[in-house]
């Protein structure tokens, strides 16, 4: 049987990937830009490149559909009906990162924006591709 702490502490991990997803999306972008004015080589790997257009697409396809992130839905159940102040600091600072409160549109706005910056850097900063022998 696992107790109610080492649930607490899935959950937080939980929530300590779901912090790097969303640093991953937020920074790859003006890493990609810095990357290709700095010459280094790893910004125009194509499987970092797609990864990053596939998470985003993906977010802003939850976000359109009004769907809510899979993440978020595996670690509320994680922390089942555990009051919000019996959670640790780090967890609630943490989700404080990643969740706030303002209206829909206002995410489905700016998924749209920042993904169509990402699809623009794909065209103008492209990932290289495969050298034939």
């Amino acid at each position: 049987m696992v107790d109610a702490a080492t649930w607490s502490i899935r959950a937080d991990v939980l929530l300590a990937f779901h912090v790097l997803l969303a640093a991953f999306n937020a920074l790859s972008l003006p890493l990609i830009w810095l990357g290709a004015w700095r010459g280094w080589r790893f910004v125009r790997n194509p499987w970092f490149r797609w990864l990053h257009v596939a998470l985003m697409g993906f977010v802003l396809a939850e976000t359109l559909l009004g769907l809510t992130c899979p993440l978020t839905l595996w670690e509320a159940q994680l922390r089942g009906s555990q009051p919000m102040p019996q959670r640790g600091m780090i967890s609630r600072l943490m989700e404080s990162i990643v969740f706030c409160s303002c209206p829909a549109w206002s995410f489905m706005v700016a998924y749209g924006l920042f993904f169509g910056l990402i699809l623009f850097t794909l065209w103008r900063i492209p990932p290289r591709t495969r050298r034939r022998p």
